[in-house]
């Protein structure tokens, strides 16, 4: 089996990998607008996993955690925080650490971004912005960078991990735009791009045609999908 690949809207997907676990990413679907209906009805999920605390990421968190009966795994502030609303199957990780859970291996990698959540009017900070880069039952590799700007250290996941695949933000303004992402593709040594966390207000403006005609002369593809569709 392949992985298979669901992307539901700004950067929350769901994978199948090929030992068939669901895991789903970053968790936002209600509220998100360019999430279809037909795909917010998840069923069981294995693992979710957490980049950073922000409501775009996290929205949805306890509610499909609770639903869906998925094993969490967050930077360890968010896992505390999770903690403190009801969730009980949560790890905590933080940047270099390695998970072995349901036959895949599950780094935390750095992110360039901040983490927080706003409750009752307050901001309330939950500690670094994460990636991750996860080895599948048949060996391949994927990098979800999280949201993030570029950084060098990209070169060194890239080295050390050898994906085959990035999941690169493209949308600019909060995190890299395209010329960023075309950029730590090359860095990053892969050959295909998810693009994520683009269209999904108007102030995303980067856009997978202008990633695909910086990547195309090094031979690199976008794997461009439609909310709800699934490729693999």
């Amino acid at each position: 089996m392949a992985l298979s690949i669901t992307w539901l809207g700004h950067a929350t997907f769901v994978l199948q990998s090929p030992g068939g676990r669901k895991i789903i990413l970053d968790p936002w679907v209600t509220g998100n607008p360019s999430s279809p209906e037909a795909a917010k009805k998840l069923g069981a999920l294995d693992l979710m996993l957490i980049t950073h605390g922000h409501s775009d990421h996290t929205g949805d968190a306890v509610s499909i955690a609770r639903s869906s009966g998925a094993q969490v795994v967050a930077p360890f502030e968010v896992a505390v925080w999770l903690g403190k609303k009801g969730l009980q199957n949560v790890t905590g990780m933080n940047p270099g650490g390695t998970l072995k859970a349901l036959g895949l291996s599950i780094t935390m990698v750095p992110a360039m971004h901040s983490s927080s959540v706003e409750e009752d009017g307050q901001i309330v900070y939950l500690g670094v912005a994460t990636g991750y880069v996860i080895a599948f039952e048949d060996g391949l590799t994927i990098y979800y960078s999280g949201d993030t700007s570029i950084f060098g250290d990209m070169r060194l996941i890239g080295e050390m991990y050898k994906p085959h695949v990035a999941f690169l933000c493209i949308g600019d303004l909060y995190t890299m735009g395209p010329e960023q992402a075309a950029k730590a593709s090359e860095m990053l040594g892969v050959k295909q791009i998810v693009p994520m966390h683009y269209g999904t207000f108007p102030a995303l403006t980067g856009t997978p045609a202008k990633l695909r005609e910086l990547v195309a002369p090094r031979g690199v593809q976008v794997l461009e999908l439609k909310p709800g569709e699934t490729a693999t």
